[in-house]
């Protein structure tokens, strides 16, 4: 561990320097390289699959583990549109002159040699190892056992990219054990070595690593994310939305887990609303209100509210208005990702501007909560820390900043 670290900080220097071009033309191979080998990247994510399986994961888990054509080529372009973006490196985010003459610059830099630690996708390793090239970043990665062959060849494939453009292969390395003794080294032995370790995966892994390492930390804990269906909400709309957000893929953290229903709508609206995702094939909990309107719902308790279901089972409640939403999100929410059903633009506004979570939206299913469909090519992940990162964490958040002071002969009297 110690070795790839040393590695890492040899190597990212002359990622930091290198031009645009370099780096887009090193995710462009990388993006070939995936499609090339897709054969052995699918036979090596059956494997994957199968021991997974045979471990006793399922649902979500695997869904996340899976490749397919589909999702290889997602995972190709992906890459590509990495290559598309901006350089954030040098990017001047401000500047001013000084009444003595200084001119000074705010200029982005990279954050260094950033760790991953991430568990199941193996899709993971080529986001997070192209956002790390083009925003000037070494970067260690330690990806989860059930993904161990996938990620593999995905890695093989980075570092063909980086060869063909003549840039270093340790600027992406792969910790080659799954032993979770590695994961402790990255937390508490390589502070030296390592700037900044960003945790992707299920609740515990991101604990863990909020407790233990000895680096800054970018992530989150939970992603308990809520759909509240105003008074003035369009109940087509809401239903698609609602849908959407719980089912269209279970296991992301943008998918929502509690569906909040305004009194002054409820006896428009919430029986048909818990209707569709029943009928759906998903399981609701609810309060008193949300039991009446259907017998299939079964009683909500209080850590209902608290839960990221990850499955096809949500949590309803009614109430009282935009403020009823605001309070209970406040109480119960993990500060990830809102969204608000309405056609009135006040209301929209109101919850738009008190909710304190890292994406809200007014109108959309919560799962746009993606780097990917905010135009960014991609995430490492979204957090919900107010500290440097907020939100997806894209190209321009794994980059910093330094003063950059342009004078004439100025002294200081």
């Amino acid at each position: 561990m110690r070795g790839l670290g040393e590695a890492a900080l040899a190597a990212q220097p002359v990622l930091a320097r290198a031009p645009r071009a370099q780096k887009d033309a090193a995710l462009r191979a990388a993006a070939d390289a995936l499609r090339g080998r897709r054969a052995a990247l699918l036979e090596a994510n059956a494997a994957d699959m199968a021991a997974a399986r045979a471990k006793g994961l399922k649902g979500a888990m695997l869904d996340r583990l899976q490749l397919d054509d589909a999702r290889l080529e997602s995972m190709a372009r992906g890459l590509e549109d990495i290559a598309a973006l901006e350089d954030p490196v040098g990017r001047v985010l401000a500047e001013w002159t000084r009444p003595n003459g200084l001119r000074i610059a705010r200029v982005a830099v990279p954050l260094g040699v950033v760790g991953i630690i991430y568990e199941s996708r193996p899709n993971v390793t080529a986001d997070a190892g192209a956002l790390c090239l083009k925003s000037g970043n070494a970067v260690i990665l330690r990806g989860g056992s059930e993904s161990a062959h996938s990620s593999s060849v995905i890695h093989a494939c980075l570092q063909e990219g980086l060869r063909t453009a003549g840039l270093p292969e340790a600027c992406i390395q792969l910790v080659p054990v799954t032993d979770r003794a590695a994961v402790g080294v990255m937390l508490a032995g390589m502070a030296d070595q390592l700037d900044v370790v960003v945790p992707r995966g299920g609740k515990g892994l991101v604990k863990r690593v909020q407790e233990e390492a000895r680096v800054p930390v970018i992530g989150h804990l939970d992603g308990n994310c809520h759909v509240y269906v105003d008074a003035a909400a369009d109940l087509r709309m809401a239903t698609t939305i609602a849908l959407n957000a719980k089912l269209r893929r279970t296991g992301v953290c943008g998918a929502a887990e509690t569906l909040l229903v305004d009194r002054a709508c409820a006896a428009t609206h919430l029986a048909p609303l818990v209707k569709a995702l029943l009928d759906a094939g998903c399981e609701v909990r609810g309060d008193a209100a949300a039991q009446r309107a259907d017998a299939r719902v079964i009683v909500a308790t209080e850590d209902d509210w608290f839960t990221e279901y990850l499955d096809a089972v949500i949590a309803v409640r009614v109430v009282d208005g935009v403020q009823g939403a605001i309070d209970h999100i406040a109480k119960y929410g993990s500060a990830h990702t809102e969204s608000i059903v309405t056609e009135d633009a006040a209301a929209a506004q109101r919850f738009l501007g008190e909710v304190d979570s890292a994406i809200v939206l007014h109108n959309a299913s919560t799962q746009f909560a993606d780097g990917g469909e905010f135009g960014m090519g991609a995430e490492i992940g979204i957090s919900t820390d107010r500290f440097h990162a907020r939100g997806p964490v894209g190209v321009e958040q794994l980059t910093s900043y330094k003063y950059v002071v342009r004078g004439a002969g100025q002294v200081r009297p």
